[in-house]
């Protein structure tokens, strides 16, 4: 029985360039998510507290954005619109 048996480990071919080539770029692409992932994260709570700081120090950011407001964009009517409604 014990000659019937065969323990070696399986031949496992060595990987191509190609194969290690995507490994690799797999691995870097998954560092690199990572990566925007935290720097979407880590600035969103700095910006927060600046925020709040300069509210609290009664500073503004630009005077001229809040004193505009939204104004809303008028178009001009085409003669079709307008004979249509009628």
């Amino acid at each position: 029985m014990s000659a019937e048996m065969d323990l070696s480990p399986p031949q496992v071919p060595e990987p191509t360039f190609f194969e290690s080539l995507l490994r690799y770029g797999l691995f870097l692409g998954a560092i690199f998510q990572l990566i925007c992932i935290l720097a979407i994260i880590v600035p969103a709570s700095k910006g927060h507290e600046k925020e709040e700081s300069e509210s609290t120090n009664g500073k503004t950011a630009d005077p001229a954005k809040k004193a505009k407001g939204a104004v809303p964009l008028m178009r001009p009517k085409s003669k079709k619109e307008s004979k249509k409604k009628r």
